[in-house]
């Protein structure tokens, strides 16, 4: 699975480092920098998908949540050039998103993985030849056990199939093995609680069922045979970065999110009128 282009990288962090130290005051624009990153995310970016696309959805992202403008320069071309290097667009599609909040009193950019985006990372390893997420409701026909007589039943109920009480994920392999995951809609919550830094606001408050089908999913990846390349990529989900002028890859970087405030206590960023802002 290719995560990332073969093309100089030393070049390439360079770019970006100069974009992201560019001050906002001196006129710039966000679509200035995405102008200027443009090359530089070319070089990243899977044949997939292509710059001016990422940086149109980007764009829009933006505009759906103008929070975004009052983030750093830095943290927000992070998580743009994350997207890059995954290959997934940051949208309402869900693959990815872009998270504003406070990082040590500082208006940040989170980059975080959605649902889509996790079954399509799992997808281009080659490895997997089904994989997925369900919600089980109450008047659903749904057995599960674990050991070594294993089973996953489900059989979703007709008409009215009552509120969502599980969620469960499975994962079948080329090579005839699978393995599955089973959370409660309590486990989830007590998961979002213990691990969000944005509980009240963004996806899990917008997209509850996706982000509650992400977590089991990203449950049952811990015990999935999966390749360390994959492992780096699941591993940049709820990260906020900042370009280092000698990191071969966003990857390489290290993630600067306060996670020594609890994530429960974590505030949304403010649009302060006073407070420089990136115009798009």
């Amino acid at each position: 699975m290719n995560m990332k282009a073969t093309t100089s990288q030393s070049a390439l962090s360079g770019t970006l480092s100069s974009i992201a130290t560019a001050a906002p005051t001196k006129g710039k624009t966000i679509n200035d920098l995405f102008e200027q990153m443009k090359p530089a995310i070319a070089q990243a970016i899977p044949k997939h998908l292509t710059p001016d696309r990422l940086l149109r959805i980007a764009t829009t992202s933006i505009r759906t949540n103008p929070k975004l403008k009052v983030c750093t320069p830095e943290s927000l071309l992070g998580a743009v050039m994350q997207c890059a290097q995954l290959g997934l667009e940051p949208s309402i599609l869900g693959h990815a998103y872009l998270i504003p909040y406070k990082n040590k009193g500082v208006d940040e950019c989170q980059f975080q993985i959605g649902y889509k985006g996790l079954i399509e990372l799992a997808r281009r390893t080659g490895q997997i030849s089904s994989i997925m997420a369900q919600a089980v409701h109450e008047k659903d026909e749904f057995e599960y056990e674990y050991g070594i007589n294993e089973k996953l039943k489900h059989v979703p109920a007709d008409g009215d199939r009552g509120p969502v009480v599980k969620y469960y994920s499975y994962a079948k392999f080329k090579d005839g093995g699978y393995s599955f995951m089973v959370m409660s809609r309590q486990d989830i919550m007590i998961h979002r609680d213990k691990f969000s830094k944005a509980k009240t606001y963004g996806p899990w408050v917008d997209h509850f069922d996706e982000m509650a089908k992400k977590t089991v999913l990203k449950s049952l990846m811990k015990y999935m045979p999966i390749s360390v390349e994959f492992q780096r990529a699941v591993d940049q989900d709820e990260t906020t970065k900042r370009f280092e002028s000698d990191a071969d890859d966003m990857s390489d970087i290290v993630d600067v999110t306060d996670w020594t405030e609890a994530p429960g206590e974590a505030t949304e960023v403010d649009t302060d009128p006073n407070q420089a802002a990136l115009e798009i």
